[in-house]
């Protein structure tokens, strides 16, 4: 049965359902046994479960993660929250030097199942400790799968499909996307990572969006269409393992790419999904493709120059008639 759920609410269903079917699958994180639950996130579950198996945890990062690959080579398969991916950096050693690398140095002998919810937040003056998302930081890491969930019905898929996989996954969280609702089933079901969704079919240009600007890029899809624009939005959904022939063949098909990133520009995802596509002789490019990102700045804290910093469906289209213009 199908109901309409927000995200936040999916990921809360995700994690229980998750505790329900495994007595292996264990919850850490700061104010996790909290009537607030990580905005709702994990609301209840402590009550339901047990203190054991949902825990909170001191304001140590490193330690935590440390923790959850201790747990994850004792078989168990723990989910990690960070209530803001900013100070999850204080974990990069257990990330980098421990979680990425486990089942290279075992000689794929071992592996760490290990879920890591990152929130990023964005607006109402966030500023630059609380909305960096680093997406592309871990994508570059070999031995670890990155998610960039954009809906409701992904949060659920992705983070069941993560929690039962065998490879360490970061699950990047838009804390702007919680509260929006979309028709989710009530069972548990998996996502599969490395496969993209095409939420939009058209003909005259790709739009690949990820994570938190698959939305402006729909709102955007539909402005261009009301000026005989047809554009097609692809979602990868997982940056890591990345789509690229899903992506390559939409730009065959219509011979432009934008691609709408929640980062900034320089060195980033959507460079490389633009690099992926310039490199293979058979994309049939027409113009020069585009990126719609951050700008190479911290994020301001004043809510009037947010405005200015943050790219939305506006400057979305534009990019797309830019391109359009160049063929």
């Amino acid at each position: 049965m199908n109901r309409s759920i927000s995200y936040a609410e999916a990921i809360r269903e995700a994690t229980d359902q998750a505790l329900g079917l495994s007595d292996q699958v264990i919850v850490l994180g700061q104010l996790v046994d909290t009537p607030s639950g990580i905005f709702g996130t994990t609301t209840g579950l402590a009550e339901k479960h047990g203190a054991d198996r949902v825990q909170d945890y001191p304001v140590s990062e490193n330690l935590m993660t440390a923790a959850a690959l201790g747990a994850a080579l004792t078989g168990l398969r723990p989910v990690v929250c960070h209530q803001r991916l900013d100070f999850m950096i204080y974990s990069m050693d257990a990330i980098t030097n421990w979680l990425a690398l486990w089942r290279f140095k075992s000689n794929g002998k071992s592996g760490v199942p290990v879920t890591i919810r990152a929130i990023v937040g964005k607006g109402w003056g966030q500023g630059p400790q609380h909305s960096k998302s680093l997406h592309a930081w871990f994508a570059h890491l070999p031995g670890l799968r990155v998610a960039m969930p954009a809906t409701a019905f992904d949060a659920k898929g992705l983070l069941l499909e993560s929690i039962f996989g065998e490879d360490p996954t970061i699950i990047i969280e838009g804390r702007g996307l919680f509260s929006m609702k979309e028709e989710v089933p009530e069972k548990p079901y998996r996502v599969r990572f490395g496969k993209a969704l095409i939420r939009r079919v058209g003909r005259d240009a790709t739009l690949v969006a990820l994570g938190s600007m698959v939305p402006p890029a729909m709102r955007a899809a539909e402005i261009l269409a009301q000026e005989g624009i047809s554009v097609e939005v692809i979602d990868p959904r997982t940056i890591s393992p990345l789509d690229r022939p899903a992506i390559l063949e939409s730009v065959s098909k219509t011979g432009h790419l934008v691609v709408a990133e929640p980062g900034w520009q320089s060195f980033g995802a959507a460079a490389e999904i633009i690099a992926a596509v310039a490199e293979n002789p058979a994309s049939g490019l027409k113009s020069p493709p585009v990126r719609v990102n951050f700008p190479d700045s911290h994020t301001p804290m004043s809510m009037a120059l947010e405005k200015l910093y943050y790219p939305g469906e506006q400057e979305i289209a534009e990019a797309v008639r830019g391109t359009l213009k160049k063929s």
